[in-house]
């Protein structure tokens, strides 16, 4: 098969994969606006910062981390910092950058969000799957990377 031809197959699974995602994000965004928590995107947000640790992260690293445009990535840091979940440094090796890092109130939110998360992740998706399923799924997925 040309690397431009498309089979019947491939199309079915393409539309099935962005529709269940789209599917799955939306219902979990609504289980955790439901239960009073803030949008998943300052979940993983926060989670990539505290994987960081002390070092932080450079908002760009952070773009990539999330795959996020950088203008989505600076009002996502912009208003993370407002409400006191994270931090901005002066970077030290470059004057001009600035180093992002979780603070112990965006830990504590990480902490009592992931109940819900988790709770919704099981609902929506892991509840569905057979553990061998979630074994091929994870292997197809890996090869789409």
């Amino acid at each position: 098969m040309s690397t431009t031809a498309l089979s019947d197959t491939q199309v079915l699974a393409w539309a099935r994969l962005v529709r269940a995602a789209q599917s799955m994000l939306g219902a979990i965004e609504g289980d955790l606006k439901t239960a009073g928590f803030p949008p998943l995107v300052w979940y993983d947000a926060l989670l990539e910062l505290k994987r960081a640790g002390t070092c932080g992260l450079r908002p760009f690293e952070l773009q990539h981390a999330m795959l996020l445009e950088q203008y989505g990535v600076s009002r996502l840091a912009d208003r993370l910092i407002k409400v006191g979940y994270v931090e901005r440094f002066e970077c030290k090796e470059d004057g001009r950058g600035q180093v992002l890092r979780i603070t112990a109130a965006g830990r504590a939110l990480l902490k009592k969000m992931w109940p819900a998360y988790r709770a919704a992740i099981v609902a929506h998706f892991a509840g569905k799957l057979t553990c061998a399923d979630a074994e091929t799924l994870a292997t197809i997925l890996a090869k789409l990377k």
